[in-house]
């Protein structure tokens, strides 16, 4: 048991929830330390230090004992119970949970707890004074894949590669020139060259690699190409539920038992790494977004936050960016699932940063609050450093517009704290223009789009207030709900074209003589001068304001 834990029960859950973990019912949320991971009998009365995690390995979730259970466990103030899920959340575990204050948290199916017990045990061990190895997972230093391959090879006695749900190499052994031409080419790219790729989709390779938990053999002669001469022999990562990659070895001969508990093996160890390696990058990802956080509301720690990005004492040019779905331009922020929204939010920023930090490598980017938000530093001081900004921006829409479809906003630069929280209210103004399709621009400033972000303001305002439709507008409204006769619709087209009504006419799809009778009878029945500017400007202001759209 670790003495000295580095890991609050918020932390474990965060860094492995979406893939072993799922909260069932409990509070989370608090900041102090797990003290041990402690495996729960039954058969023995369980010895737990305060602040325990404890591992309900046997006990059944839907039994009459869970409530008991976790009675017990508050009674020794431990922190939270793992049982395997599905998890019946029945009022007597409920109110179980609220009573002894234990977080009772579902092990998803698939997921082991041997995977579990490691991943557990290596968080709570980091930072331990007076360690002076690298933290490991199965005897090799945590997260490095390269020596984890090198370890399989020797194993399977055959070079082997480790490659992500995308065919890309994220680690390969030695001995790649035992291989073949193909496998040459897959290492020096580090990734599966498209055509292989490709044949192994017709073939069902994937589709079979990811079904079942057993190695897939590939011959030369299944795949037809010249250039692979050696067989592959093949089995999908996995944690729990989700498939994390895999593991390609070039050997031939047979695949006998020996070879497949060897892949078997390898593959929980490599399971193990990924998401050690994940929970890594999670870690760092989220710190860097609490610190953009911080310095994007100001207050008393923005300084601070500031400087451990880097960027103390330099004006900054705050820029903003999300994802837009769909042929019908339906905005990302309501068109997606909160995990598949969190996970491409994440590649936004993931690209965004890499194409920023090309051009200035101290900008920081971070996801916060469902927004991609960069603080990009004026390198050169120009009259307008948000010219070059945009310019970046731009590129980058242009770069990833068939992948990762998005908007960026570019605010005014800001030499301080107070100009860079005014930075990301403008952007935040800007962006809300493009996320709600009031403007066709992929990348844009105040400049572009402040009239329609004032008009989207007064309708916050005017929604606040329950200001409702009055006068000649409300009239027609009424008129055409009765009537269907479409006066509305011809009044906002004939002021959008300043009185054109050919051009008015166009624009609904009707004859010019159609438009004027209808003209006609919006000046009666809303009893309006169509003449009066004033009363044009008052019909206006209400459509653009007031009126549903």
């Amino acid at each position: 048991m670790s003495q000295r834990p580095r890991a609050s029960l918020g932390r474990v859950l965060d860094d492995l929830g979406t893939t072993l973990l799922e909260l069932v019912a409990g509070d989370v949320d608090q900041r102090e330390e797990i003290s041990g991971l402690v495996i729960y009998d039954p058969l023995d009365e369980p010895v737990l230090g305060p602040r325990s995690l404890v591992l309900g390995i046997g006990v059944d979730p839907s039994g009459d004992t869970l409530p008991r259970l976790l009675g017990t466990l508050g009674d020794h103030d431990a922190v939270g119970l793992v049982v395997r899920a599905p998890v019946a959340l029945t009022p007597e575990v409920r109110e179980a949970v609220g009573k002894s204050g234990v977080a009772l948290i579902g092990l998803r199916r698939g997921a082991t707890w041997a995977q579990l017990t490691a991943l557990i045990r290596s968080m709570l061990a980091e930072g331990d004074v007076g360690e002076h190895e690298h933290e490991s997972l199965g005897g090799l230093p945590s997260g490095d894949l390269f020596a984890v391959a090198n370890a399989v090879a020797a194993l399977l006695d055959a070079p082997i590669t480790i490659e992500d749900r995308n065919s890309r190499v994220l680690a390969f052994s030695g001995r790649q020139d035992e291989a073949d031409a193909s496998r040459v080419e897959t290492v020096i790219g580090r990734q599966v060259p498209e055509r292989y790729a490709t044949r192994l989709t017709e073939l069902g390779v994937f589709r079979d690699l990811y079904r079942s938990q057993r190695p897939v053999v590939v011959t030369p002669q299944d795949l037809g190409y010249d250039g692979m001469t050696v067989q592959r022999v093949a089995i999908a990562v996995r944690a729990g539920d989700e498939i994390l990659g895999s593991i390609w070895a070039a050997m031939d001969g047979d695949l006998d038992s020996e070879r497949t508990n060897a892949l078997l093996d390898a593959s929980k160890l490599v399971a193990l790494h990924l998401l050690r390696i994940r929970a890594g990058a999670d870690v760092r990802r989220r710190l860097r977004a609490d610190l953009m956080a911080t310095v994007l509301e100001g207050g008393a720690g923005a300084r601070d936050a500031l400087a451990r990005l880097g960027l103390s004492g330099r004006t900054l040019v705050v820029v903003s960016a999300a994802l837009l779905t769909g042929d019908d331009h339906t905005w990302a922020d309501h068109a997606w699932a909160d995990h598949g929204r969190a996970a491409e939010l994440e590649r936004l920023a993931d690209a965004l940063s890499v194409h920023l930090s090309a051009a200035v490598p101290s900008a920081a980017v971070a996801a916060v609050g469902g927004t991609v938000y960069g603080l990009l530093p004026v390198i050169v001081p120009t009259s307008s450093p948000e010219q070059r900004a945009v310019r970046l921006a731009s590129d980058f829409v242009d770069r990833v517009g068939g992948s990762l479809p998005a908007i960026v906003a570019v605010a005014a630069a800001g030499p301080d704290i107070s100009g860079i929280v005014h930075g990301k209210t403008q952007a935040d103004r800007v962006l809300r223009v493009m996320r709600e399709g009031h403007t066709a621009l992929r990348v844009a400033r105040l400049d572009d789009v402040q009239t329609l972000a004032l008009v989207l303001e007064l309708r916050d305002l005017a929604a606040a207030r329950g200001e409702r439709l009055v006068g000649a507008i409300a009239r027609l409204m009424e008129y055409d709900e009765r009537n269907n006769a479409g006066l509305v619709r011809s009044l906002e087209a004939w002021l959008d074209a300043l009185g054109d009504v050919g051009k008015a006419a166009a624009a609904l799809f009707i004859h010019p003589n159609t438009l004027r009778y209808r003209l006609k009878r919006v000046a009666e029945v809303g009893e309006i001068d169509l003449e009066d500017p004033e009363q044009r400007f008052a019909a206006m202001l209400q459509l653009r304001i007031l009126a549903p759209r």
